[in-house]
């Protein structure tokens, strides 16, 4: 199916069920009226291919799950949704009072898209937030440090929704998921620092929570926890405890463990893993510690 094909068919959708409207030539809003929770995503149409078995946006799969509706804003491409188009499609929601008619409206993004959640969550004072990884800025004069975008800085993120920890001082309540061992997303992390922010930590898990998070099963229980009001550190190291199962995860820490030479940790770790899954490099990293390699 083309492009064009594609999004023909998610437009039909948003026309029988609610309405889409182009924003300009790199981007769309498509809405499906369901429940009276508005999740609001923002996506990008590589990574809906990438993620989606159905080939459709985030925003579809979870409201379908879950009885919601859904505002999918989506881009062509990686842009930070800085476009006139796109701000004025938010300011004309918000001028017909069109989130007024929902009794819950949450913003969800990762990554470039977990920016706009975080800029265009001013549109509705009292949403809330659930952002993974996400930049605040690229404008080089706060994050010049941040080297990964450098070809983007020309878009303008001092005007209208453009600092994104700014954008959500009016929202009920913001999470930001992070790994703090990646180093730029850690240090974006910390310019979220408000009052009304809860800074998730995911160690080991890398530069690709989303993926991970539904790999694991955890992104619905997530917005589900964040819709409720009810997601706080003790119930999100809770939902963590599913990493103890997630291979990707128990691989990145064992490299760790021996990169910085903690052998006596590193057994613990094998002979855990071992224990409990079918993990034939743990197995075999389990034999190099013993010193009975050969054996195996």
């Amino acid at each position: 199916m083309s492009r064009s094909d594609w999004f023909g068919a998610l437009r039909k959708i948003g026309q029988d069920t609610g309405f889409a409207e182009p924003l300009g030539s790199h981007h769309a809003g498509i809405f499906v009226e369901d429940g009276d929770t508005l999740l609001v995503t923002f996506e990008t149409t590589l990574g809906i291919q990438a993620l989606s078995k159905t080939r459709t946006p985030l925003g579809f799969e979870m409201t379908g799950a879950l009885g919601w509706s859904s505002l999918s804003v989506l881009a062509h491409r990686d842009t930070w949704f800085r476009d006139p188009r796109v701000f004025t499609f938010f300011d004309q929601l918000t001028d017909d009072g069109f989130f007024d008619d929902f009794e819950t409206v949450i913003f969800y993004g990762a990554g470039p898209c977990g920016y706009a959640a975080g800029a265009f969550s001013v549109a509705h004072p009292g949403s809330r937030v659930l952002m993974l990884q996400p930049q605040a800025t690229l404008d080089p004069r706060v994050t010049e440090w941040d080297d990964r975008f450098t070809e983007l800085r020309r878009l303008n993120f001092t005007s209208r929704y453009g600092y994104a920890p700014d954008m959500i001082d009016a929202a009920s309540g913001a999470y930001v998921l992070y790994d703090p061992r990646e180093r730029l997303d850690a240090m974006h992390s910390a310019l979220f620092e408000k009052k009304n922010v809860t800074r998730l930590r995911m160690p080991f898990m890398g530069g690709a929570l989303q993926s991970d998070l539904i790999a694991l099963d955890l992104l619905r229980p997530l917005l589900e926890a964040v819709a409720t009001g009810t997601l706080d550190t003790a119930r999100f190291a809770a939902m963590m405890r599913a990493r103890r199962d997630y291979p990707p995860y128990l691989r990145k820490l064992l490299s760790k463990l021996d990169a910085e030479e903690r052998p006596a940790l590193a057994r613990m770790l094998c002979a855990n893993v071992v224990g409990r899954m079918h993990a034939p490099r743990f197995r075999r990293r389990l034999a190099q510690l013993d010193g009975t390699e050969d054996a195996v």
